[in-house]
């Protein structure tokens, strides 16, 4: 029997979570990715917080026109860069949750680390 694509990336995210750990100098940069939106947070695995977060749905409800697309998922990047930086965060271990990284993934850790944060 065929796995499905969300089977794939369950199976990847699974694999991938075994390795990556986030602590709350070094929390983990979780990225997830809708059909409409896409979503980052820094979370700290000790205490199990989510430290920042940003997406292109709270970036629309702000007023600038973000979409889930490779300019909006940059724009999400620089966001969650900055608050992470105002919350004294410099450096962060990224996950993609399973995606592979190209096209909106990729966009988004490139733009955050053109805001500054390092991974």
């Amino acid at each position: 029997m065929k796995m499905t694509k969300e089977q794939a990336r369950h199976r990847r995210k699974l694999r991938i979570r075994k390795k990556v750990n986030g602590t709350e100098s070094k929390p983990r940069l979780v990225v997830f990715r809708s059909n409409v939106h896409i979503y980052a947070q820094l979370v700290d695995d000790e205490t199990g917080c989510t430290l920042v977060s940003s997406s292109t749905l709270t970036m629309t409800r702000a007023g600038s026109a973000a979409r889930a697309n490779r300019e909006g998922a940059a724009s999400v990047g620089k966001d969650i860069a900055e608050k992470a930086k105002a919350k004294n965060i410099e450096a962060c271990v990224f996950d993609r949750n399973g995606y592979l990284y190209h096209g909106r993934i990729k966009a988004l850790a490139d733009g955050a680390r053109e805001g500054g944060l390092k991974f």
